[in-house]
């Protein structure tokens, strides 16, 4: 244990001080903050137009809805009840996009409905519950009060618009949180390959130049895989948290000082906002703020970061040990450094298919398929993510940890026949490496 100890601590020390790490521990999180920045910053400069159909069966929004144009918008206003179902497949409603239920009822609960083919940008949702709301202001103020509009707007209470898919009425299909595993699920794979071909060529070219005999000399072939392994991953740990650390503290200072929440009460300024409500830069900058943040809810508010961290510790762990026997043994068992690359290609085919499993999941996660692939080892970290935050039904919770016994499992198994092949085949030096070799090393004690 001391010798394995001993190659970590060395395999620890030299990936932390190789510029190559610092480098990529500092630049790869300001990179991702960039691409956000710029995906929030700058994403809602292309324009999504929209036909709405407004069913006003009681004429409440009397054939109006707005005092000007907006180029992004057309409304259409139609008499009578429209069914979803006609909405939805008859011939002469198929140009709209969406359609924005008008009825008696907005006026005390507060609440529109509105059921769009194509999911909007929240953008473009942000646009129509204003253009709703204001219109509904009006008809408030007319109705019901002796005030003008400007008073009422200054202590008005907020009307909400409930967005929802014409092909899932319900709700039934997962939101957006599932892509929050799968990124994080995805970062597990991302670490994993990074620091499993680290392992792959420390063990190759320490083979090469002949120094693993050195090594050999005072600790034995086991030892020193399990150091290497150990040392490099807990390098890889240590990056990762430099990196949550870097992004979580950049979204914070975006949040605070780049993309402040406008619908926020503490930033409101509602004279100011009654004054810049016609103008149409204000609207812009108004739905790009509210874009974001959609975007810092999802991180900060709706992501469980106890039990995401969690998680995501245990299947990264279980996960590296399971991937960084292969690499480990791919790398004692090669002949020449072309021979590990064949055997490389059919690792990372099998990475990229595991992050499409958390792809297809988020997609049908009630699947035969999608449950194969939740307890399948190659697969299981991604997809257990993905459904992580999709949500277990009920009484479920026990397949999360299934998974995670079935992954830890199947690393001990990996790591005993990764055993087997490094001690013997890492003196093997110029042979090519075929299948018997392997069968062979295997049998051998």
């Amino acid at each position: 244990m001391k010798n394995t100890l001993l190659i970590a601590m060395r395999e620890f020390k030299e990936r932390i001080g190789a510029r190559s790490f610092i480098l990529f521990s500092v630049l790869g999180p300001l990179l991702v903050l960039g691409l956000v920045y710029a995906l929030f910053a700058l994403g809602g400069q292309t324009k999504q137009h929209w036909n709405v159909l407004i069913a006003d069966h009681g004429g409440l929004f009397e054939n109006k809805i707005m005092a000007g144009e907006d180029k992004s918008v057309t409304y259409f206003f139609a008499d009578g009840v429209i069914e979803l179902d006609e909405f939805k497949d008859a011939k002469k409603y198929q140009k709209f996009d969406a359609m924005l239920e008008v009825n008696e009822k907005v006026l005390t609960n507060k609440t529109g409905f509105l059921f769009y083919r194509n999911k909007p940008s929240t953008r473009m949702q942000t646009r129509v519950q204003y253009h709703y709301e204001r219109r509904l202001e009006e008809v408030l103020v007319e109705r019901f009060t002796d005030m003008t509009l400007t008073k009422f707007r200054s202590i008005k209470q907020p009307i909400g618009v409930t967005f929802s898919d014409i092909n899932d009425p319900d709700g039934e299909a997962n939101d957006m949180t599932g892509w929050a595993g799968f990124f994080f699920g995805a970062l597990i794979f991302l670490f994993i390959f990074l620091f499993g071909m680290t392992i792959l060529r420390s063990v190759s070219r320490e083979k090469s130049n002949r120094i693993v005999e050195v090594l050999l000399a005072s600790v034995s072939p086991n030892q020193l895989m399990m150091g290497k392994i150990f040392g490099i991953g807990f390098a890889a740990f240590v990056q990762f948290f430099i990196w949550i650390l870097i992004i979580g503290t950049g979204l914070y200072l975006m949040r605070e000082h780049l993309f402040p929440d406008v619908l926020d009460a503490a930033n409101m300024n509602v004279k100011q906002m009654i004054l810049d409500a016609n103008d149409t830069s204000y609207q812009e900058q108004f739905y790009a703020a509210r874009e974001y943040n959609e975007f810092v809810n999802l991180v900060y508010d709706r992501i469980q970061f106890t039990n995401t961290l969690i998680f995501f510790f245990l299947f990264f762990v279980a996960g590296y040990f399971f991937y960084g026997a292969i690499f480990a043994a791919i790398g004692a068992t090669m002949g020449s450094e072309s021979d590990g690359q064949q055997f490389v290609i059919p690792i990372v085919i099998v990475l990229c298919l595991s992050l499409y499993a958390g792809y297809y999941t988020m997609n049908y996660p009630d699947t035969g398929m999608a449950t194969l692939l939740h307890y399948i080892p190659f697969t299981s970290p991604v997809v257990v993510m993905v459904k992580l935050y999709q949500g277990y039904e009920p009484g479920h919770m026990y397949e999360i940890y299934l998974a995670l016994i079935i992954l830890i499992i199947s690393a001990f198994v990996v790591l005993a026949i990764a055993s087997r092949l490094y001690r013997n085949g890492i003196l093997q030096f110029g042979h090519r490496v075929r299948l018997k070799h392997i069968f062979k090393w295997m049998k051998s004690s």
